[in-house]
């Protein structure tokens, strides 16, 4: 079927990583597309990294698995999980189903809001939940195996106590975005599974499979989603074409603005983006556990995506840091000189 927006056809991509695979027992685009081999060379030195694609122009130029699953196999892409909500949050708004990123969740979702919480949760805003600056104490990290364990994921995290005021500063936290996910589930009638497939998944031709769900039904927000690798060269091509015809161009542009920073990274945090410069180039960035990522940057027409071990930490000051110097000295200055 062809694709609407423009993007590479499913089928393509997996008849051009077939023909790729099947030269010499290497990707074809590792041994003859210029530049884009110095990328493969390197990530090979990574014993937790399995996939890269790289799409330059509206082409996909790179499909490279090392190891783990196949190309055309979705998996686990953890907290890159975020960036898809926060792109449903962004059709969610598109369509009315809540009035704007300042909207209270005392307005939009009340019934979401346990007896027992500070009394400034009514008043944390949907951009406040995107965002991770919602001021509750942080559900990911060490808190995060007690949050799951929790007979009501929503009630546990709103209960918590207060540590910044809301819309401060980021505390990176799964349970604010879980919340948000619930919220607009309340908000729209429909699930946060339903919403990823109508919204994002079908007109990108792309499949969402069904993923966890929290004791009450709703699904994990910021946690868990599986996208095949095209699927997420899709996802970053949408942002970078500036929604496609998918997301509004206002969006794109709000969720590609500064909104706060990583204490962590030292990264600048839009709407479910990471925001840095490399080699001159700004790019955005969704991070998932272990090294899972889908980046684009604007000014190159470049869009890549990495797939790694999702059982393994990826620290900044570890194997996170290594996959921005893949970025930053490989795939950016091959995507110049191509």
């Amino acid at each position: 079927m062809p694709s609407t927006t423009g993007l590479p056809t499913r089928r393509g991509f997996l008849a051009m990583t077939a023909a790729a695979a099947s030269v010499a027992g290497r990707p074809l685009f590792a041994q003859t597309a210029t530049g884009w081999g110095g990328a493969v060379d390197m990530a090979r030195g990574f014993d937790q990294f399995h996939a890269l694609v790289i799409s330059h122009r509206g082409e996909t130029v790179l499909a490279e698995r090392v190891r783990g699953p196949a190309l055309d196999r979705a998996v686990n892409v953890k907290s890159v999980s975020k960036t898809i909500v926060a792109a449903v949050l962004g059709a969610a708004l598109d369509r009315g189903v809540a009035p704007g990123v300042d909207a209270r969740l005392g307005d939009v979702a009340p019934s979401l809001i346990p007896s027992g919480a500070d009394a400034r949760v009514r008043d944390i805003t949907l951009g406040d939940l995107c965002t991770m600056q919602a001021g509750l104490e942080r559900t990911s990290g060490s808190n995060y195996g007690s949050w799951v364990s929790s007979r009501n994921w929503v009630a546990n995290a709103l209960s918590r106590p207060m540590v910044a005021a809301p819309g401060s500063r980021m505390l990176y936290s799964t349970g604010s975005v879980h919340v948000l996910g619930a919220a607009l589930s309340v908000a729209s009638g429909e699930s946060l599974l339903a919403m990823t497939r109508d919204w994002i998944g079908r007109p990108l031709g792309i499949e969402v499979p069904a993923w966890t769900r929290d004791p009450q039904g709703y699904y994990l927000g910021g946690n868990e989603m599986a996208l095949t690798p095209d699927a997420m060269i899709r996802f970053a091509e949408m942002y970078r074409r500036d929604g496609a015809g998918v997301l509004s161009n206002g969006w794109v542009r709000a969720s590609l603005s500064r909104r706060t920073s990583s204490p962590f990274s030292g990264l600048d945090y839009g709407y479910g983006w990471f925001l840095g410069r490399s080699q001159g180039a700004q790019i955005a960035l969704a991070r998932g556990y272990g090294g899972q990522i889908i980046g684009f940057a604007p000014e190159l027409e470049l869009s890549f995506a990495i797939t790694s071990d999702p059982t393994r930490p990826a620290t900044s000051g570890g194997y996170f840091g290594d996959l921005m110097r893949l970025i930053d000295r490989e795939i950016i200055p091959a995507a110049r000189m191509a």
